[in-house]
């Protein structure tokens, strides 16, 4: 099943010539087109599906700073104030509340890692608050039960991912850029060994910049044009719960499961971290690179089965661009959620927030999380192609950093001053192995 998701026309025409062609229509390719038209480029987005219809809509909505990694935290900061900006500026909903997210455990062990964290926080300016065992347990009373401790994160929020991606695109093209859906980019034209233009199945858009925010497909398609970007995907399964009378917390966190209220009341359920890898040609081939990946987190990761085979968007192979690629065949990734998660999530939640066990399973999802080796994303223009930039493998986090990322590549191509440093996220980092490097959080 799909998640929820607005509906957005696409611009009448394709143009013929642009600034700047952003290939991808999820959070990170809108807002990079946003804030590109906003300095006044011509731009256009071209998307093979709909709008936000993969991860950017697929995820638990969460726009945070706590726990983040040390090199992904300037970029959350800088988030939060894009989220709020933007509807200011914009007028448009992206279901964005600042509503605070809590933690809460009775692990001493998880509990001290916080509180490490925090310290850390401090350092960087970020305020997170520590939770004692009678404040977690009055914060946490819809549980019913005791805790030893937790976090409150006060300035952090939620987002609505059936509304966010559709709600920039929309603002974009106030702004005069044009979004294409149903619009599969085929590949990229180079002049001098340059990007000269963008090949679409409607058409060649001529430009010298193309950003490819392509998501679970951007190793295959970085494949085309002889760039090793090393991407591995997880299929990872939510389950919503309808709206409900009593209220439960916004944003909780356990170790078990977690709980985000959506902006319609009603509620994503997920067990953190817990996911699938689907065997896949692309999988056997970066398999070394992820080692030090797997060896931090295999508790939470399970073989899956033919799920990425059947989404097509990590095979080996070559394609022209006279002829429909497998992004054709494939226009919205909407792989089979995992049965045994949508039993056990559901449960846990129930043990956790018993007024949940009224409500029933609305749906069930499942989305590709396209992750890289050290699980920080990779941003930036690539050097074997120049005009070409990077804007892939974030790991999960995109959604929540998602304006900050668009920002930062709007500055990378018009040559501003970075809104933060861009070093960590150079694309050119994966050539290097990955051991000691994969993010905490």
């Amino acid at each position: 099943m799909q998640p929820p998701l607005r509906s957005l026309d696409s611009s009448p025409q394709l143009p013929s010539h642009a600034d700047v062609v952003v290939i991808g229509g999820g959070i990170i390719g809108v807002f990079a087109a946003y804030y590109m038209a906003r300095r006044g480029l011509s731009v256009a987005v071209v998307e093979k599906g709909r709008i936000g219809a993969e991860q950017s809509s697929r995820n638990w909505g969460w726009c945070r700073q706590q726990n983040r990694d040390a090199r992904e935290l300037p970029m959350a900061t800088r988030s939060l104030e894009l989220w709020e900006q933007f509807a200011a500026d914009s007028g448009e909903d992206t279901g964005f509340s600042r509503c605070g997210l809590m933690y809460l455990s009775n692990d001493e062990e998880e509990i001290a890692r916080w509180a490490k964290w925090r310290d850390f926080a401090r350092t960087a300016g970020v305020t997170t608050h520590m939770l004692s065992g009678r404040e977690a347990t009055e914060r946490g009373r819809a549980t019913g039960r005791a805790w030893k401790g937790g976090v409150f994160s006060p300035s952090d929020g939620t987002a609505d991912p059936g509304k966010a991606a559709p709600a920039v695109a929309a603002a974009l093209m106030r702004l005069g850029g044009s979004v294409h859906q149903n619009c599969a980019a085929r590949g990229i034209e180079l002049e001098g060994g340059r990007v000269s233009g963008v090949v679409t199945e409607a058409g060649t858009i001529k430009t010298r910049t193309a950003v490819y925010a392509g998501g679970a497909w951007a190793s295959s398609f970085c494949r085309q044009l002889g760039i090793r970007f090393p991407q591995a995907t997880v299929r990872q399964t939510i389950v919503r719960v309808p709206p409900m009378a009593q209220q439960l917390p916004d944003a909780l966190h356990t170790a078990r499961v977690s709980v985000t209220r959506r902006s319609d009341g009603s509620y994503n359920l997920a067990i953190s971290g817990r996911g699938r890898v689907d065997p896949t040609a692309q999988l056997l081939r970066f398999a070394p690179q992820f080692l030090p990946m797997f060896a931090k987190r295999w508790r939470n990761v399970f073989p899956g089965g033919l799920e990425g085979i059947r989404g097509g968007h990590e095979s080996l192979a070559r394609w022209g661009l006279d002829a429909p690629t497998p992004m054709e065949r494939a226009r919205i990734l909407n792989p089979r959620p995992d049965a045994a998660a949508v039993k056990q999530t559901y449960e846990r939640a129930v043990e956790l927030l018993p007024a949940l066990g009224h409500a029933g399973i609305a749906n069930a999802w499942a989305g590709f999380v396209d992750s890289t080796p050290d699980g920080v994303p990779g941003i930036g223009e690539v050097w074997e192609v120049p005009g070409f930039i990077l804007a892939a493998g974030f790991s999960g986090h995109g959604f929540g950093i998602g304006p900050g990322a668009g920002h930062l590549i709007a500055d990378l191509v018009t040559g501003a001053e970075p809104i933060f440093d861009p070093a960590p996220y150079n694309p050119a980092r994966f050539k290097q192995s990955a051991w000691g490097k994969v993010a905490d959080f």
